[in-house]
């Protein structure tokens, strides 16, 4: 075995030894001629492949950023585009590969982008290997053109000597008109994703696609390009009317001159909103709310000031009271806010009020009412209550809001004073079944879907018939208990006055491509019947004589020169008792063949008395003053003396404002803006009606214009009999916060 053992071992070192000397030899040749190879390409090649590697790694897989669609009104006018800008990039590793390159390119970079040529130096001391490094961001065209000249072969300019610089495109979002319509757009964040509004909701459509440039090597070590380009984004054509908007935006704007830092320091309204919308396709005309922001730079602090401010959660900071209707953020305020809180406050100010903001709707309530009464059969039209100022429901006493009673109150006449015990009655003869089935058929409780993002959700704002009491019942009847927002309100409003369709509410008629090509056309949708078309004439009979009425509470938002319908809303806050109310006016035009509706809601006034509707139906009537005849609506009505001044004026402020435009693009410094004084109130009747209430028999307050109780001090509207700002609390105090409603819903 010893023997066998030695024998194998000496035949496998003799015949293993000569196959490892041979493949060793092999293998150290090999390694030599591949030395060699690279030796000589090294020698004679190298600057050549160098040139090639470095090229493709500049060139290779190069982002094409693609240009976001255009957001256009209705007369396609631009409200939002996408402007090609240029960062100017420097790759470190080109421009030191040989030392006559740098002074050339470093002098081209100071003289043309105004850079220091010393920070440069020290960068590319420090950094001699990075291939990427941003010198200058968002440069115009104009601005790298004499840069452009002298890298580009075959210019006039081109300088050979400069190096490792090169242009990274993108695009940024301009607004040319600022604030305009800020609620309604939205913008895009730094990656060009867009953030609330039409910019949120359309992103994906308004997005593009990227392309790609490849560069790769070919057979003959020639660099190659191959590219994909990237693909525009389309745009939408809206149904936002500019020159409406602008009218609409002016109107809030001078509220809030008028009555900021009145009876607190802050704006003149926790917010003021306005739609207007065409009755017979859904179409929002104009949306507009107050405070608003530069879309251009959303993030200025400035807008911030005199808003309620919230906390790092989101919830609005309460006052030291219940009367206080909150903590109105100041410059000081704003340096002492952390990063979260000032995120918070910018979202407060972002968000869109007219769709994303709940309140109880107060009176404007009531047409509903009266609607489902009539179109259910519970009620014909031809009965008359009796408001003795209170009624009785669930043990509890629920004030009218002329508390001194109304006496004998038809249906029509219930609408036109706005009778809370009329509707009480009628919401009585309606029952609890009913009631719901068409709260939710008029939308209420559901989200109408409109084409913008941030809609409020209402579900779980109403009540259904199994939680609903007959307390509940009665003050839903009149606009208390339950919580909508301004686009579910209007678009429902709409229906009651075309005929008792309910159109899904949109902003946007039309997507187009980037070359000008219409994709697709966005009809107007029906959604439902609401209500027949005899219900709808006879609220629009009532709702006439809330602004033609003697007794009317909507006087003060008839338009000079025009008729219109509507009603008015005054609706408290909680918690009950706190004198904070949301007061709003709903309206249409013409009067006699309704085309558009309007509402604006203020969410408490900034004065010491905030329930009377007064505060919205001027608002109305001065936008419809202007907007009615640029719509091309005939005037109906004869011209008083005060409203043929009213309307030169006017027209004379519109020619300045003109020049004004003008002359401010020429000498800014030297233009100020020429606001003028509020105009007074203009009257419906030549003649005083016979004054035959309780409360026409009191003294009025000079400073207010309000009658005074004399047995408890008490404020009087004139318009209406309400009481304005009473101390006393309402005698059902303690019902159920949903049920609890004050009887100032005029």
């Amino acid at each position: 075995m010893k023997r066998r053992k030695e024998k194998n071992k000496q035949k496998f070192t003799i015949g293993m030894r000569k196959k490892l000397v041979v493949l060793f030899v092999l293998v150290l040749l090999a390694f030599v001629g591949l030395g060699v190879r690279l030796i000589l390409i090294t020698k004679n090649n190298g600057e050549e492949y160098q040139k090639q590697v470095l090229s493709q790694q500049q060139y290779d897989s190069t982002t094409i950023p693609f240009r976001r669609g255009e957001i256009l009104d209705a007369n396609n006018t631009i409200l939002a585009y996408s402007e090609k800008v240029y960062n100017v990039i420097l790759d470190a590793k080109i421009l030191l590969r040989d030392s006559k390159y740098l002074d050339p390119t470093l002098k081209a970079l100071v003289r043309c982008f105004g850079l220091d040529g010393g920070d440069i130096r020290n960068y590319l001391a420090e950094h001699p290997s990075s291939q990427y490094y941003v010198l200058a961001k968002k440069l115009t065209y104009s601005e790298i053109s004499e840069f452009q000249e002298l890298i580009t072969p075959g210019s006039e300019s081109y300088d050979e000597n400069i190096q490792g610089v090169w242009f990274e495109e993108s695009y940024i979002r301009k607004y040319p008109n600022g604030t305009l319509a800020s609620d309604i757009i939205g913008f895009t964040s730094s990656d060009n994703t867009g953030m609330y509004g039409l910019e949120e909701y359309y992103n994906n459509t308004l997005s593009g696609t990227p392309g790609r440039e490849y560069g790769y090597l070919d057979d003959d070590s020639t660099l190659e390009r191959t590219t994909i380009s990237a693909t525009d984004g389309d745009s939408i054509v809206t149904t936002i009317d500019g020159n409406l908007q602008t009218i609409v935006e002016k109107h809030l704007y001078e509220f809030n001159e008028q009555y900021k830092n009145n009876a607190r320091e802050g704006n003149g309204a926790n917010n003021v909103g306005c739609v207007i919308m065409d009755i017979h396709t859904g179409e929002v005309l104009a949306m507009a709310s107050y405070p608003n922001f530069d879309l251009n730079n959303p993030r200025d602090t400035a807008a911030l000031i005199g808003m309620p401010a919230v906390d790092e959660k989101g919830n609005k900071v309460k006052g030291e009271s219940v009367y206080d209707s909150g903590v109105y953020i100041t410059e000081e305020m704003l340096q002492n806010f952390t990063d979260e809180q000032l995120y918070q406050n910018y979202n407060a100010l972002w968000k869109n009020f007219c769709i994303a903001d709940t309140y109880e709707p107060g009176s404007v309530a009531k047409p509903f009412t009266v609607a489902t009464g009539l179109e259910s059969g519970s009620i014909t039209g031809d009965e008359v209550y009796n408001c003795l100022g209170k009624l009785e429901v669930g043990g509890w006493e629920i004030k009218c809001h002329n508390t001194y009673g109304d006496g004998a109150v038809s249906v029509s006449r219930g609408i036109e004073i706005s009778c809370n015990v009329a509707m009480m009655y009628i919401s009585q003869a309606i029952g609890v079944n009913t009631f719901t089935k068409f709260q939710k058929d008029f939308g209420f409780g559901l989200k109408t879907n409109i084409d913008l993002a941030g809609e409020a959700r209402t579900e779980g704002l109403t009540y259904s018939a199994a939680n609903m009491t007959s307390t509940d019942l009665a003050t839903n009847s009149f606009g208390q208990g339950f919580n909508v927002d301004m686009i579910e309100m209007i678009t429902a409003f709409s229906s009651l006055i075309n005929g008792g369709y309910y159109y899904e509410p949109h902003v946007v008629k039309k997507i187009v491509s980037s070359s000008g090509a219409t994709i697709k056309n966005i009809e107007p949708r029906i959604l439902r019947q609401t209500i027949s078309q005899s219900t709808s004439d006879k609220i629009i009979e009532y709702c006439n004589q809330v602004v033609a009425g003697e007794e009317g509470t909507g006087k003060t938002a008839r338009p000079a020169g025009y008729m219109i319908g509507g009603k008015t809303g005054t609706a408290q806050t909680l918690p009950r008792g706190n004198h904070q109310y949301v007061v709003s006016f709903m309206g249409y035009a013409p009067a006699s063949d309704p085309d558009i509706a309007i509402y604006v809601v203020v969410d408490r006034p900034n004065v010491l008395y905030q329930d009377d509707a007064k505060f919205a139906t001027r608002i109305v009537r001065a936008i419809l003053t202007e907007a009615l005849p640029y719509l091309n609506y005939p005037m109906t009505e004869e011209l008083s003396e005060k409203e043929k001044t009213e309307l030169e004026t006017l027209r004379e402020q519109l020619v300045t404002t003109a020049v004004t435009e003008e002359e401010q693009e020429e000498n800014p410094e030297e233009v100020t803006e020429e606001t003028g004084e509020n105009q007074e109130e203009t009257t419906e009747t030549s003649e005083e009606k016979e004054r035959t209430s309780i409360w026409e028999s009191f003294d009025k307050d000079p400073a207010t214009g309000y009658y005074v109780d004399p047995s408890n001090g008490n404020l009087i509207d004139p318009d209406s009999g309400s009481v304005i700002g009473g101390d006393e609390l309402p005698d059902f105090e303690g019902v159920p916060t949903e049920a609890a409603s004050e009887s100032s819903s005029n």
